[in-house]
């Protein structure tokens, strides 16, 4: 199988992640933070290695600021519904994944005001428009720094300086960017910056992260077990543990750890530039094709390695299937993302979705070009 959806997750990842989750499984996968045993603490100390490294991708100052979470959704979960209360205004765009905005539409419900800045046809959100959006009771800014649907990375650094001016919280979902484009919590002004492990930091299913700023005061989002302050009923204040409760992915953990070392050798400038070759091949050829549309910006400028296209009188869903029947995985569909198909007119068949991995090849898009030459010519 020719894998290129590793916007949804990555594949394969590099194998000392497969080795380092099984030797975790196998050796010391006790719960971290809940007992003074051999094994209990080596699960704590690869937990704490794991967060140490992501301080350092991200560049975050004191890694016990990072939470673990299951994913980037329950991590924007807790930036979101933890930082608005009812009265407050906040923006975000039209871009965003449902991850933003199903909760943002859960707090409108319970009063908080939402408006949802526009972007242009490629994508490209204006901080302009974030700026003049801002109200007497705005409290956060929330930006998808890399579009899942069509690749288009945003202007964080300048709508992180519009925040910082403005004293509001700067909420940023780095799931299509964390791990191939470089992130800097400091220069970008990020407060709240949520992202996965399984895709680009190349960990495991099933992990995430939140980063919370030094002095940030978030709602509980679930309460239990910490492993700290056991003789209370009441839940710790002190991060992490007041967003940890329960037993962490302790193998996931260590898969992750071993995907961000992988990460740090390899260089991520060095991931980037890979995935953009492919992603330059695959835009350059499809190019060639009358019969494909391609969608957002045609250019690799401010770009992730995402790019979606239809084949005129076909539909996406069965481009899918097609090249399923080739042994090439893509996705199809509205990629949990439905407002931007309406600014790019795919509201009624969504797209067909490409994104090249650092594993895939040039074999890989060649391949793919001359399937889907294939599927239209058999239409």
């Amino acid at each position: 199988m020719i894998y290129l959806d590793n916007a949804a997750t990555s594949f394969p990842k590099p194998s000392k992640v497969y080795e380092e989750v099984l030797n975790c499984m196998k050796n010391y996968c006790a719960n971290p933070g809940r007992g003074s045993h051999n094994m209990a603490i080596k699960s704590a100390l690869k937990v704490m290695e794991a967060r140490n490294l992501i301080s350092e991708v991200f560049n975050i100052k004191d890694l016990l600021n990072i939470v673990f979470t299951s994913n980037a959704t329950e991590a924007l979960n807790i930036a979101i519904r933890g930082t608005l209360k009812k009265g407050d205004h906040v923006i975000s765009t039209v871009i965003e994944h449902n991850s933003v905005l199903r909760p943002l539409n859960l707090m409108a419900k319970n009063g908080v005001e939402v408006t949802l800045v526009s972007c242009d046809r490629g994508g490209f959100i204006n901080p302009l428009d974030i700026k003049d959006a801002i109200k007497v009771n705005t409290k956060a800014i929330i930006i998808n720094h890399a579009s899942n649907v069509l690749g288009t990375v945003q202007d964080i650094k300048s709508i992180g300086k519009i925040a910082k001016s403005y004293g509001l919280i700067f909420i940023v979902d780095a799931s299509q960017s964390a791990g191939s484009i470089n992130i800097d919590i400091d220069k970008d002004n990020i407060a709240l910056l949520a992202f996965p492990g399984h895709k680009g930091l190349l960990g495991p299913q099933g992990t995430g992260g939140l980063y919370i700023k030094e002095g940030l005061s978030l709602k509980s989002f679930k309460v239990g077990g910490t492993g700290s302050s056991s003789n209370s009923m009441k839940q710790p204040n002190e991060i992490p543990d007041k967003f940890e409760s329960g037993t962490l992915n302790t193998p996931g953990i260590a898969g992750l750890c071993a995907g961000i070392d992988f990460i740090k050798k390899i260089g991520i400038n060095n991931i980037y530039k890979e995935e953009m070759s492919l992603l330059e091949e695959l835009l350059l050829e499809l190019k060639k094709l009358p019969f494909v549309k391609i969608y957002g910006s045609n250019t690799l400028e401010n770009k992730a390695s995402v790019l979606s296209f239809n084949i005129e009188g076909i539909d996406a869903s069965i481009v899918g299937e097609e090249l399923n029947e080739a042994n090439i995985a893509v996705r199809t569909g509205y990629h949990c993302a439905a407002l931007i198909h309406k600014v790019i007119g795919t509201e009624y068949m969504g797209t067909v979705r490409v994104s090249p991995g650092y594993f895939n090849t040039s074999k890989d898009i060649e391949d793919l070009i001359k399937s889907i030459i294939k599927i239209y010519k058999s239409k």
